[in-house]
């Protein structure tokens, strides 16, 4: 396969995920700002927002104060933040568009609708259009483009960059939304262990579409101990750190396999995926979880720049 294709379609992925995600970001803080105000909040919740997803630069230069109503236009439909909805769903468009020959029919019908919705959703005045069904929009085309993928696509190198899109750009969104909750939107450390830790902790979990899960898995009280598991080590959660990790390894190994030919991007996913198996939710608490989550971030990334230049930036044969 050709560098460019393999670009396109991990690119497809990481924008679809990248949309998704910041649909759970918004849910995230609407349902939070139904609390009442504790006055002594770190930042806003909306604010929060914004920091969690790197755009926080962006907005304050075009909007200034952090106000929700704008923040919600930046992060769904402003074309001028590249991370928001629009934008991802646009960019992961055009890619599909140029490799439309690598896609099936199926796949190229989820995206395609979604973008024709999307321009029907930007002709609707913003006072018609309430963020819990932009949000539940959202999350409803972008499963309906995995699943077309899932089902329809053949298992060769194609579906590897896509699944390595996914799954890395998952891994960075969950360590995001984890840090939006633990370092941001809660306002001081002792309110650990509190009634408005333990419902920001279940808001969480409902906007990743994880509440149920949680519960078949753990039972009984929900703690801040038990969601860090489950949303970091537990390999059962499809959005933990280490099933994304695990399924990073998966399709680089294929990828390897597949090439005859191993890169550092395996070595370092292997380094990885190693550090979470052996972790415990103690080690991560004693580092920090901001800490941790900056870091593991921070390797994510790195990982990400090992994926293109071992197969992204030249010809993949």
């Amino acid at each position: 396969m050709l560098s460019r294709t393999a670009d396109n379609l991990y690119w497809i992925a990481r924008y679809m995920e990248r949309a998704e995600t910041l649909a759970r970001l918004l849910e995230v803080g609407s349902r939070i700002a139904l609390l009442p105000s504790s006055g002594h909040g770190y930042r806003s919740e909306w604010d929060s927002l914004l920091q969690a997803s790197g755009t926080a630069i962006g907005f304050e230069k075009k909007y200034g104060d952090p106000v929700q109503r704008n923040i919600e236009s930046y992060l769904f439909f402003d074309r001028d933040n590249p991370s928001s909805v629009a934008s991802c769903l646009f960019r992961a468009r055009e890619n599909a568009r140029i490799v439309r020959t690598a896609l099936t029919t199926q796949m190229w019908d989820a995206i395609n609708t979604a973008f024709q919705e999307l321009r029907q959703l930007e002709r609707t005045p913003r006072s018609e259009l309430e963020l819990s069904r932009l949000t539940e929009w959202t999350m409803r085309h972008t499963a309906m483009m995995r699943g077309a993928t899932d089902a329809t696509l053949l298992r060769n190198d194609g579906w590897d960059f896509l699944n390595l899109g996914y799954c890395l750009e998952r891994a960075d969104s969950t360590a995001r939304l984890i840090d939006v909750k633990y370092y941001v939107l809660l306002p001081r450390s002792d309110y650990v262990g509190s009634g408005l830790d333990n419902y920001q902790w279940t808001t969480l979990l409902r906007a990743m579409s994880a509440h149920r899960a949680f519960h078949w898995a753990y039972g009984g009280e929900v703690t801040a101990a038990k969601i860090a598991h489950f949303l970091i080590l537990n390999p059962q959660c499809p959005r933990s750190l280490i099933s994304c990790v695990q399924g990073m390894n998966l399709h680089l190994n294929r990828l390897v396999h597949g090439y005859d030919r191993k890169t550092e991007a395996l070595t370092r996913a292997r380094a990885m995926l190693a550090e979470l198996a052996d972790g415990t939710v103690d080690a991560v608490f004693d580092e920090g979880m901001h800490e941790f989550l900056s870091r593991f971030i921070r390797e994510t990334a790195g990982l990400a720049a090992l994926v293109h230049e071992g197969y992204l930036s030249g010809d993949v044969r």
